[in-house]
């Protein structure tokens, strides 16, 4: 049983640390999917944040507000959650993107930040979005005021009729549980022999 714990801790950490992207920049043939990168933005962003000296309670709750709302959507791990408005990730994508944008902004302008950091990745994140025509996509959260005193959790109900959702969690679900079972099956065989 020790053994199955372990490896569902592992595929955790596993489904953590792999990197989402809401809009992927590829280097296949063709023209590119719209949007930015956001893997390489919300950590960027974060380490701003985190450079930064002395204490301000509006950066500090803007990152809180990023870190739950990320946590809330699952990090982004759901394919579709900000390009497919009918996922039910897709509010609660746009709340973390959001955050981070709002971050970001604040950041800007907060005494103590490297401003020549944020400068540039503002500059960054601008000319891959022009590049790409993200600048001028909006879908009906894209405009959504949020608040950081109120959570936007994925809309669970949906999920049943939204078949990208659907497959991705289930996906996820047979890669946690699915080692974890043969583990606990493996570790059941293994004493069943040593007592005989």
């Amino acid at each position: 049983m020790k053994g199955a714990v372990l490896a569902l801790l592992a595929a955790l950490l596993a489904l953590v640390a792999a990197p989402s992207h809401a809009h992927r920049i590829s280097t296949r043939s063709g023209p590119p999917p719209e949007g930015i990168s956001i893997a390489s933005l919300l950590p960027a962003i974060r380490a701003l944040a985190s450079a930064r000296l002395g204490f301000d309670l509006t950066t500090w709750r803007l990152e809180d507000y990023l870190n739950l709302h990320s946590f809330a959507c699952l990090w982004g791990i759901v394919p579709g959650s900000v390009t497919d408005e009918n996922s039910p990730f897709n509010e609660c994508a746009h709340a973390y993107l959001a955050a981070g944008r709002a971050l970001l902004l604040q950041l800007a302008h907060a005494p103590g930040a490297n401003h020549k950091s944020i400068d540039a990745l503002i500059g960054k994140i601008e000319v891959e979005m022009l590049a790409d025509g993200a600048s001028m996509n909006l879908c009906r959260y894209s405009e959504e005021p949020f608040n950081t005193n109120e959570m936007i959790w994925p809309h669970w109900g949906m999920i049943p009729f939204h078949p990208p959702t659907l497959a991705a969690l289930g996906a996820i679900f047979a890669l946690i549980v699915g080692p974890a079972v043969w583990l606990a099956r493996r570790d059941e065989k293994a004493g069943g022999l040593q007592s005989s």
